[in-house]
């Protein structure tokens, strides 16, 4: 009988819970409790609606549905802040690419 390994796993003793699920995975409905408040914006993000491939494509695939929800977003220069500030890699914030993003941050340096 073969032994379960585990690779490239890691094993925590507590359930990890998204925003706004208190103990045992109740939803906590105050919308403090939903994100911190410097991120309280992804609250009102539209891509939270949409599927999330979308904003992350494979290498070559296109962003052009993601950009066209982001042009519509009322809270896309939150997004790119955000994005700019955690030096995100990947997938598409307040409307730009990874590329755009790091265009524009070295022209506004």
């Amino acid at each position: 009988m073969h032994e379960p390994t585990t690779i490239g796993l890691q094993i925590v003793s507590e359930p990890m819970l998204p925003y706004g699920h208190g103990e045992a995975g109740t939803l906590d409905d105050s919308a403090d409790a939903q994100y911190p408040p410097e991120l309280q914006w992804q609250e009102r993000a539209l891509c939270a609606q949409t599927d999330p491939e979308a904003f992350f494509p494979e290498k070559g695939g296109s962003t052009r549905e993601a950009k066209r929800v982001c042009q519509s977003c009322d809270v896309r220069m939150d997004c790119l802040e955000y994005a700019l500030a955690n030096d995100e890699r990947f997938g598409i914030w307040g409307g730009l690419s990874e590329r755009e993003r790091r265009r524009l941050k070295k022209e506004s340096a």
